[in-house]
């Protein structure tokens, strides 16, 4: 059911099923994939693609502009959001500020009220993001990674898979898979209950414990510990074990720290 009082412009390709709320805007080139629905005041702007069975919430506004000075309007970028992404109350998502690129929102998303997704971010698939959180350009989440209400995110940052980010965390250095963090920077240690129910094996978990201890808890350089350990009989069977190993190859950042270590310095 599409209300009479939306405006939908006559380039915009809408699927099967889609419902479409009072005063919504849909703006050309505009692509809804079958089953979508858009509440009340929903915009979605031009070079916007949301796969089937999404739901933008009141007065969220997918594909506005990256919020820099100087940004060129003109440029063909956009958004694209995968299958059953739950988009609620008041919440932006930011299209790319690199012409023929697009801010990517992995299938089975939910960002929760007031979140705000920057431009060239890349959210991965089984993401929440709860109230209130803020991502700046370019931070790329993993898939399965829930991050807490008021969290807040530094341009570039990465987050790797099935990490918990705890609620009004403040997180300016990359987090590795499968690790809890709070506060500032602050890595708490595995995340073993989320692991647990995602059905990780034991050897994968005492695998991740292990090199939890050795790269985060004992000192020193965790990307040249994470490089010395693989060629080591200590490197990691799992595949869980060697993608958290693995992360450490890549980014300019640096790493959350273990915040028993912190306080023992203290």
């Amino acid at each position: 059911m599409i209300h009479e009082t939306a405006i939908i412009d006559s380039g915009a390709s809408l699927g099967e099923g889609v419902s479409i709320g009072p005063y919504a805007i849909v703006e050309k080139g505009v692509i809804l994939g079958d089953g979508c629905e858009l509440q009340a005041h929903a915009v979605v702007k031009h070079g916007s693609e949301l796969g089937p069975e999404c739901f933008v919430g009141h007065s969220s506004v997918i594909g506005g502009d990256p919020q820099m000075s100087g940004f060129d309007r003109s440029l063909e970028t956009g958004v694209r959001i995968g299958e059953r992404v739950s988009i609620r109350e008041n919440v932006t998502v930011h299209r790319s500020a690199f012409e023929g690129k697009h801010t990517l929102v992995g299938e089975n998303a939910l960002l929760m009220v007031g979140c705000h997704v920057g431009h060239d971010c890349e959210i991965g698939s089984d993401v929440t993001i709860a109230n209130a959180a803020l991502l700046a350009g370019h931070v790329v989440l993993g898939d399965h990674v829930f991050v807490g209400g008021g969290a807040a995110f530094h341009q570039f940052v990465r987050v790797g898979e099935s990490a918990m980010i705890g609620g009004l965390a403040a997180i300016s250095l990359d987090v590795p898979p499968f690790l809890t963090v709070a506060e500032r920077n602050m890595a708490c240690g595995p995340n073993l209950v989320g692991l647990r129910r995602r059905g990780f094996s034991g050897e994968a978990l005492t695998e991740i414990k292990f090199l939890y201890k050795v790269l985060f808890m004992e000192g020193g350089n965790p990307r040249a510990l994470a490089a010395k350990i693989h060629h080591t009989p200590e490197c990691p069977k799992t595949p869980e074990g060697l993608r958290f190993l693995e992360f450490f190859a890549e980014g300019e950042r640096g790493f959350v720290r273990s915040r028993s270590r912190v306080k023992d310095k203290d």
